[in-house]
């Protein structure tokens, strides 16, 4: 039996080697391999350069690309024309592969690449040997994951590869070569969008990384998975310190609360139920922060996710300490709050980091409907307050101007029809996922209820009639932010101006489906 090795991922694979070869494998391999092997390793190992009579060429681009590597490779065992052909050829077959390939996400992660680095890593013997490997599995054991290595090497030792065993190898070689492959068609494409700027494919490969007992019904199966070959922080990246294992509604939840919070530079607590924001304020010290954002729905923040844009200190969790949480998300716990936190059996604590990726990985929302998938850019425009129109004739006052600020990051995560009282940057009352803006205004009044008076208002998207700045101002409203851009925005504008109020137009649309 022969083998050919050539990885980059070298992690464990003198001891496989040497397993391999204390079962009667002959090994070949290529140049940074070879050395591993042959000086660190200690092993006998021959150059492929040696098999097929041709030096490696153009810098190493060109090392395993030679017939009598892929007739090694690709030959029909149970074919004896195939096996003819190769002894006529004085070419032997090859019955194991292992390989891994140069690391192109690593590559184009790096925040100075330049697109002559990246091209330069992108593999080229690699996948091929893995395609061919693949292809011709029953008669090739190919192994491209070292987590493989230990059973492979047991049942090579005692002859007792199955075909099952062969065809998962196989489906896994593929299934890494394919992201491979998509990793480098994202990159390539993403400079080179369509006319839209939307490119003309997009191709998502995923691996799986946390299995869930269930999906958002306990008749639907679910799993979590992440980007493969992407280097990113985020929710799916979170350390879990704490608490049972996380549900598909957890998931949901935890992520709406960590995009709020990281979407404000200032001190930031928000508490989450069914992806939507109950209660959210910014402070410059955490815990009032923290008991803002609960007093703006005590009823609903019970069984809800809090999350926090810093440290999670001690004085934070002792106030948190009543109320039943399902979830705390925030970057770090300080040692004496992680304390208090964890005397909480089932409360599932994690930590999470910014999400880090390349500036040449575009980023898409996806969302499937029946028959196909939708795909857009993020909602991740950076808003600039300088650019807002003052519509009407009073300017908002100072802290009123702060209000509104607060008020529109917070308008962005909320389902649409989208409504937010806000009120000394904390969120006293707002409206979801309504099929018209008015009854988005009634529950945010409802829910603020006193607390509106003195409040502003922000609306995701304009206003098509005059009626809500009117229930508006009703409840105590002072000032309004929207995108503007109705037909009736005069009127609505003058409605304003009849009630004393501030408006801002952004020119900016929120909407969230």
């Amino acid at each position: 039996m022969k083998a050919l090795i050539s990885v980059y991922d070298k992690s464990g694979i003198i001891e496989f080697a040497k397993t391999l070869a204390e079962s009667g494998v002959e090994l070949i391999s290529t140049g940074g391999t070879h050395r591993t092997l042959s000086e660190e390793g200690s092993l006998s190992v021959k150059q492929v350069s040696d098999i097929t009579g041709s030096p490696e060429i153009l810098d190493g681009r060109v090392k395993t690309l030679h017939p009598i590597i892929y007739a090694g490779l690709l030959a029909r065992r149970d074919l004896k024309a195939h096996m003819e052909e190769l002894e006529s050829q004085n070419i032997d077959p090859i019955d194991i592969v292992v390989v891994n390939l140069y690391p192109f996400s690593e590559t184009i992660n790096k925040p100075d690449v330049t697109f002559e680095e990246a091209l330069e890593n992108i593999d080229i013997g690699g996948p091929t040997m893995l395609r061919a490997a693949a292809k011709n599995h029953p008669s090739v054991a190919v192994i491209v994951d070292p987590g493989d290595y230990p059973w492979v090497s047991e049942k090579v030792a005692d002859n007792s590869l199955s075909k099952q065993d062969l065809r998962k190898l196989a489906a896994k070689a593929f299934h890494h070569v394919a992201q491979y492959d998509a990793l480098i068609a994202n990159y390539l494409s993403s400079t080179d969008a369509a006319e839209d700027n939307m490119p003309e494919n997009v191709n998502v490969s995923l691996k799986k990384f946390a299995s869930l007992r269930y999906g958002e019904n306990p008749h639907q199966s679910g799993a979590l998975y992440i980007p493969d070959g992407i280097t990113s922080g985020g929710l799916a990246g979170a350390r879990q310190l704490h608490g049972r294992e996380l549900s598909y509604n957890n998931y949901m939840d935890a992520d709406a609360a960590w995009r709020i919070v990281t979407d404000f530079a200032e001190n930031s607590s928000v508490v989450i139920k069914h992806a939507n924001p109950c209660g959210l304020a910014s402070n410059d010290e955490q815990v009032i922060a923290y008991k803002n954002a609960f007093d703006g729905d005590t009823v609903s923040a019970f069984g809800g996710i809090v999350g926090f844009n810093s440290t999670l200190e001690r004085e934070t969790a002792e106030a948190m300490s009543p109320v039943f949480y399902e979830v705390v998300v925030a970057p770090d716990y300080s040692p004496e709050g992680l304390a208090i936190l964890t005397k909480k059996r089932n409360l599932r604590i994690l930590s999470v980091d910014p999400v880090t990726q390349s500036p040449r990985f575009v980023g898409y929302d996806y969302r499937v409907i029946s028959g196909g998938i939708l795909v857009q850019h993020p909602d991740d425009s950076i808003d600039d307050p300088n650019l807002w129109e003052a519509a009407t004739d009073r300017q908002p006052t100072e802290q009123e101007h702060l209000d509104l600020r607060f008020a529109w990051k917070a308008v962005k995560h909320i389902k649409s029809n989208a409504i937010v009282f806000a009120k000394e940057q904390t969120l006293v009352g707002m409206g979801a996922g309504q099929p018209n803006r008015v009854v988005s205004v009634h529950l945010a009044q409802r829910i603020s209820d006193s607390k509106a008076k003195g409040s502003v208002i922000a609306s995701d998207a304009f206003f098509p009639f005059p009626d809500n700045i009117a229930l508006a101002a009703q409840a105590g409203i002072t000032a309004v932010i929207q995108p503007g851009g109705s037909i009736r925005d005069d009127e609505v504008i003058a409605e304003a101006n009849k009630h004393g109020m501030a408006m801002l137009l952004t020119g900016v649309r929120h909407f969230r489906h």
